[in-house]
């Protein structure tokens, strides 16, 4: 089979398909693994049901994504994706742990026979949100520094673990204020002061870490003109964080006015971190290693995976769009019948 496209350009295709899918992901479930997270902080059984009702219609499908992308790692850069899991194995394998025990602890605590069986299911809930977020960051940590064993890099992994759970606490807490209200929604605003400058901390640290571990990396940010270039970056986002945290401080606002703020910012911070990482780490798929073209497979092969893909892509984004319609207001009263 002929490639339709380029062959240079099939893995710079690929690469944009799979960063977006892990973009849509670490937002879309970030939320709602954030909301797991911050569970045991509520005030009583009708908050908890509150907050799970607000994600509810949106969690099963947010994991989606992670399927779309780790799918197209595996069939588009098989060599990254082999080098990538063998690195990454037990955390992986800890992250679908912890997605399997908060799918199952969501479907059993509507069946509880008790209020203390259902506690015990939210224990459950919250221990797989926090060990899958954990696990994430820990990945990410090993990542951004390049699979390094040494005991400052598992450190710094260690420290991302903490970090990536409190940014998921964030953009939960920001889902908190805009899809509820009354006391719940008070005590999310609250959630959230206090998370922002664990995710102030967090993208200062891997800012810090990623130029400091590679020289390469050191230079694609300071050479002139690339220091000149990209200082909208980190400008953007110290405006953002410093935006936020006065829109906080006087929230909730008369009228429950700009509610969505607060998440659609949280968006905006872990995207600008995104693109930050993306500048980086390109054209490395498994940094300082493997290129894109290097990981790719052959053309001909992901000529066929992208047609597949084109299918696929725009039906899971039409239902995230669809669900985020049907279900875009309040969260109600939580409701098995």
């Amino acid at each position: 089979m002929t490639p339709f496209l380029p062959p240079d350009l099939l893995p710079l295709v690929f690469a944009a398909l799979m960063a977006a899918s892990v973009l849509a992901y670490v937002v879309l479930d970030g939320f709602d693994l954030g909301v797991g997270i911050l569970l045991p902080q509520a005030a009583s059984d009708a908050e908890r049901d509150r907050m799970i009702a607000s994600i509810g219609p949106f969690w099963d499908a947010n994991e989606t994504w992670l399927v779309l992308g780790v799918g197209l790692l595996l069939v588009a850069f098989p060599t990254a994706h082999g080098t990538i899991l063998t690195a990454l194995y037990f955390p992986v394998a800890l992250m679908l742990l912890g997605l399997t025990l908060r799918g199952v602890a969501f479907e059993f605590r509507a069946k509880a026979a008790g209020p203390l069986h259902k506690r015990r299911w939210d224990h459950a809930f919250v221990a797989g949100s926090l060990l899958a977020a954990l696990a994430q960051g820990w990945m990410l940590g090993r990542y951004v520094l390049g699979f390094d064993t040494g005991s400052v890099a598992l450190a710094f992994a260690a420290l991302s673990a903490i970090g990536v759970a409190i940014a998921y606490s964030f953009i939960g807490a920001a889902w908190l204020i805009w899809r509820t209200e009354g006391a719940l929604q008070k005590r999310a605003v609250a959630w959230a002061r206090r998370s922002l400058w664990g995710v102030a901390a967090g993208i200062l640290a891997v800012s810090l870490a990623t130029p400091i571990a590679s020289e390469r990396i050191f230079h694609r940010w300071f050479d002139v003109p690339n220091v000149v270039l990209l200082a909208p970056l980190p400008l953007a986002t110290f405006a953002l964080i410093a935006g936020l945290a006065a829109l906080l401080r006087q929230m909730p606002l008369p009228g429950d006015a700009l509610r969505r703020v607060p998440f659609w910012g949280a968006v905006g911070l872990f995207c600008l971190s995104f693109a930050g990482l993306a500048w980086s780490f390109f054209p490395y798929v498994v940094p300082e290693r493997l290129t894109l073209w290097q990981a790719a497979a052959a053309p001909e092969s992901l000529s066929i995976i992208l047609a597949g893909a084109m299918v696929v892509l725009p039906v899971i984004a039409a239902y995230t769009v669809l669900a985020w319609r049907v279900f875009g207001g309040k969260a109600m009263d939580l409701r098995y019948d």
